[in-house]
């Protein structure tokens, strides 16, 4: 009886031997199963040193800050280094304490999962950091339980080949730079720009442990949407890092109370952040450039996948005060006042237009919208289109206190927006024509179209100094006479053209070339056109990087030419560059994501004048500022540095413009309608020098105020063969003046 009871107990024991056994065979089986790709493709060595995750292309400013990013996901990497010791502890703590102990495959925490699931008392998940950073890598398809089970093998696997190949500090970056934090954005250094305007390297311990706890559920735990969820789940992490001896107990208290700041949060879209006008420029050019630029597997590159690095000239901290100028003098003075000035008027914002003309704008400004673009695409019909532009509908709309949410038909929004006054500027170093600042527009969201590089608008009195230039340049002097009188001017299609000055400043006087361009006589002008003719003026101004078609006729002189502000930004610049036109530049480089400089950039130029040109021209327009037209830089702002420059009124103050020139930057600004006769009705509110000097004038005075920016108030280099030549046109003796004939008739 005791032989037989031995004997069915070493049955029992063989049977549990073999099930045993047999359980250990078919696991290893499994896992090599796993491992050749029978539950799913394997990645191998190659995949798993570069994962082909898509990352963002970057734009960085002359002074390394990220500008922004194009994406389809908002996704940059990092390295260790830049990562906070106390991320690393919140997700260690976390997601898994035993990380530095095991090779991918807790045993410890997978004994535990399955004791807990057998006694139906589960104590949490046996997933390792490794295991997690594998199933982001490759993430699984959709599968049965059975599938999710064999998937689970494979991940093991992964893990150990990532363990194998990675060090522990890798696989904690690699997980960094995989997961998504919600908002569109996909690793720590997108989220915690988009949370809280920093580096990661920068966060503190509670800002790291709500990163961590927003990988539990980023819609769930929002913190926007759902602040308390948030603060909870982010108390658990910190409770974690307690238990882990990476924080006390007095820390923990402290943090836990802590409301989660959520003021610095920005979504990181291609409307928002710095110089938004500026990365929608470069996205044209980089589209066009990596079309014709190849990889060394021949394929061409994808500036939303492929992780470019995209650096640039501009200077994040003179961006950010021209930004701030431009909303200053828009918000806090002009925009109120044209408001003021148009109200309970007739036909507003339109002067001297009648219904018919207007009605004509508006409908040309339907089929330019987007919404009509949209609708043709999707098969509407024309008369629905225009139905739909009357039909009142929720949207909401820009207002310089804040976007407002209402109801107005689609007409309605055109006819208000119509009332907002727009503008462009750049600012340029003039010795190597590196862009330093650049604004479009007044706010790119609501008003996309770019005024520094795609408008051309009437340039007024800013083309004088051209004019004046071609004198200089056939040997007069800034103090040379020419009479300030009236003449007329008999065109070849026997038309006559008589033009008049738009103030009287010595009318009928002879007057000397740099105070006819301080204070901006259109008389002299005409005469010095007439004296070298306008296809002359022609030449000079394609010297100067001018493209756009003038026609050489004499009323150039007054600035009838419609040109860009960049066009007319970088043609003046080459006056404080010793008369050396040099072509704006933007880009210096362009890395693939490895680094690899893939193109670099350098300023193109070329001679446009002599120096001691430019030099005279300087000091032509320094007159503008002291005492011409531009005297307010020094009356209201208070800038007594070398400064020269040049306002711009069009007919009927449609356009104002300014160009100030300093040895460091050239800068162009210019304010006006969307539509030419959306403008003030007076001269005194309608002038360059009202309209676009102040926010010159703001912008310049931010920047000399930045120590760090080094903005040089030293005088302008002053040539050699000019030095001690008088340019004081009072003291000097009177030259021998240049008289008209035949009663003023050319």
């Amino acid at each position: 009886m005791a032989d037989k009871k031995k004997k069915q107990i070493n049955r029992i024991i063989k049977r549990v031997w073999i099930i045993y056994g047999g359980g250990v065979v078919f696991f290893l089986l499994l896992l090599v199963l796993a491992g050749i790709g029978a539950f799913g493709y394997m990645p191998d060595l190659d995949e798993l040193e570069n994962p082909q995750s898509h990352l963002a292309s970057e734009i960085y400013s002359a002074d390394r800050v990220l500008l922004g990013t194009y994406f389809h996901e908002n996704r940059s990497n990092v390295r260790y280094e830049e990562l906070s010791p106390n991320l690393i502890n919140a997700l260690v703590a976390t997601e898994d304490v035993r990380f530095v102990k095991h090779s991918g495959v807790d045993g410890r925490s997978l004994v535990r999962m399955v004791w807990g699931v057998l006694t139906f008392n589960p104590k949490g998940g046996a997933s390792t950091i490794t295991q997690q950073l594998a199933k982001n890598l490759f993430p699984r398809e959709r599968r049965s339980k059975f599938g999710l089970v064999l998937m689970k093998f494979k991940e093991w696997v992964l893990a150990a080949k990532l363990e194998r190949r990675f060090t522990k500090k890798e696989i904690l970056t690699h997980y960094f730079n995989t997961v998504s934090f919600g908002h569109n954005s996909y690793g720590i250094k997108i989220a915690a720009k988009t949370y809280y305007g920093k580096e990661p390297s920068e966060l503190t311990v509670d800002e790291a442990a709500l990163m961590v706890a927003l990988l539990k559920g980023p819609s769930f735990y929002n913190p926007r949407n759902h602040p308390e969820r948030a603060r909870t789940r982010r108390n658990v992490v910190l409770n974690q890092m307690y238990r882990a001896d990476y924080i006390s107990r007095e820390e923990l208290d402290e943090l836990a109370e802590l409301e989660i700041d959520m003021s610095r949060f920005r979504v990181m879209d291609h409307t928002a952040g710095l110089a938004p006008y500026l990365r929608e420029y470069l996205r044209r050019v980089l589209t066009s450039w990596a079309r014709n630029y190849r990889k060394p597997d021949g394929t061409t590159y994808d500036i939303y996948r492929d992780g470019l690095k995209i650096y640039t000239t501009v200077d994040s901290r003179l961006q950010l005060y021209a930004e701030q100028a431009v909303e200053q003098h828009m918000r806090g003075y002009l925009q109120p006042e044209f408001f003021r000035h148009w109200q309970g008027r007739r036909n507003a914002p339109y002067y001297r237009l009648g219904e018919e003309d207007i009605e004509r704008l508006m409908q040309q400004a339907v089929r330019r919208s987007d919404r009509f673009h949209n609708m043709r695409r999707n098969g509407y019909s024309d008369q629905e289109i225009i139905e739909s532009f009357a039909t009142p509908a929720p949207m909401r709309v820009f207002s310089w206190e804040g976007d407002i949410d209402t109801v107005m038909t689609p007409m309605d929004s055109i006819r208000y927006y119509k009332f907002f006054l727009r503008t462009g500027m750049v600012s340029l170093d003039p010795s190597n024509g590196h862009v330093k600042a650049y604004v479009g527009g007044i706010n790119y969201r609501h008003f996309k179209y770019d005024h520094v590089v795609d408008s051309r608008r009437q340039v007024g009195s800013t083309f004088k100094p051209f004019v004046y230039t071609l004198a200089v340049q056939e040997g007069e002097h800034p103090c040379t006479e020419y009479p300030n009188t009236p003449l007329t001017v008999k065109l070849p299609n026997d038309d006559e053209w008589s033009p008049r000055n738009s103030g009287d400043h010595k009318d009928g006087e002879m007057v000397s070339l740099r105070e006819a361009l301080a204070h901006s006589i259109n008389r002299v002008s005409a005469r010095i056109i007439l004296r070298y003719s306008p296809a002359a003026v022609v030449r000079l101004v394609q010297n100067l990087g001018i493209e756009t078609d003038i026609p050489a006729v004499p009323a150039i002189s007054l600035g009838s030419a419609d040109l860009s502000v960049m066009e007319m930004t970088a043609a003046y610049a080459a006056y404080a560059n010793q008369g050396v036109y040099t072509k704006p530049l933007i880009i210096t480089r362009i890395e693939d994501r490895h680094g690899t400089v893939l193109q670099s950039f350098t300023s193109e130029t070329h001679d446009a004048m002599s120096e001691r040109t430019a030099y005279m021209m300087i000091e032509m327009m320094r007159g503008v500022v002291v005492y011409g037209t531009s005297a307010r830089i020094r009356g209201r702002y208070g800038l007594h540095h070398p400064i020269a420059g040049k306002t711009g009124t069009t007919d009927n103050n449609s356009d104002g413009w300014f160009i100030g020139i300093t040895p460091d930057l050239v800068t162009g600004v210019w304010v006006g309608g969307e539509d030419r006769s959306a403008r003030f009705r007076s001269i005194a509110l309608g002038q360059g020098a009202n309209m676009a000097l102040p926010i010159w004038a703001l912008y310049m005075q931010r920047a000399y105020q930045d120590k760090s920016l080094n903005i040089s108030t030293e005088d302008f280099e002053r040539p050699e063969s000019l030095i001690g030549v008088n340019f004081n046109c009072e003291e000097m003796n009177r030259p021998q003046t240049r008289r008209t004939t035949n009663g003023g008739r050319f």
